[in-house]
């Protein structure tokens, strides 16, 4: 994937799971990785791990757009552009409606919405002077379909599907493509976000049935190699990437 080397790249979420992985794949194939998240130490180790990598790491929470500003002024300030933007952090939050649980409520609009749209109010005004980049966000199966006790958190993803598009549609005479990666089950630590014991106990199950069940991380890291390496004048808009034997 020599499209992807020499590349900058911020990764939003890269702590664990997804971002994690993509992370390590991305440095792989030569990127210039600015990373970010809420654990420090998280960060450090995975920048130890990767001593060849061209990475440094910031603390942000992605629902504080200062934080999420300092992030991109960072890479800024070592690269002096940014080319892609990866919103990956994300939380999951399951109950019926009647539960009506307006904390879970509120904190899955603050990071599934709003850490969308700080990355991208943050990293726009760079890729517009440039004339080119590329933002990414993970969204989900749940983005495309709804099932009963996760309406909000589809809603969420709905909407990110949505913004994404609209960005898509205001940003192609600029040069910018938007994408978004619809994973189904994938085995990371998204599950511990779920407050209900039951529902968390029968996805922790899921993630660990096996193959065909459900996705590896690197599975989803790769999807996010894939379109980052296209061709400028390729706009891969949406990947959505199943377990074989999901149902959903």
């Amino acid at each position: 994937m020599s499209n992807i080397k020499d590349k900058v790249v911020i990764i939003m979420g890269a702590s664990s799971g997804i971002g994690e992985a993509t992370t390590k794949k991305l440095a792989q194939e030569g990127a210039k990785l600015v990373i970010a998240a809420r654990r420090e130490d998280r960060l450090k180790a995975l920048v130890e791990l990767l001593p060849n990598a061209e990475i440094s790491y910031a603390v942000a929470d992605v629902t504080n757009k200062e934080e999420v500003q300092a992030v991109v002024d960072l890479a800024m300030e070592k690269y002096g552009r940014v080319d892609v933007l990866y919103n990956n952090a994300g939380v999951m939050s399951t109950a019926p409606l009647s539960e009506t649980r307006f904390d879970e409520w509120r904190q899955m609009l603050d990071i599934n919405i709003m850490g969308v749209l700080n990355g991208i109010s943050a990293v726009l005004p760079i890729m517009k002077k440039q004339q080119s980049g590329q933002i990414i966000a993970t969204d989900s199966v749940a983005g495309h379909v709804v099932y009963p006790g996760s309406a909000v958190y589809c809603g969420t993803k709905f909407a990110v599907r949505a913004i994404m598009e609209g960005l898509r549609q205001e940003e192609r005479e600029n040069n910018i493509r938007s994408t978004i990666i619809s994973p189904g089950a994938v085995s990371t630590e998204l599950y511990t976000t779920i407050n209900t014991p039951e529902d968390r106990e029968w996805v922790k199950n899921l993630m660990e049935s096996g193959e065909g069940f459900s996705l590896k991380p690197s599975d989803i890291a790769d999807a996010v190699a894939y379109a980052i390496s296209t061709p400028e004048s390729v706009a891969v808009s949406e990947i959505l990437i199943r377990p074989t034997k999901q149902v959903v």
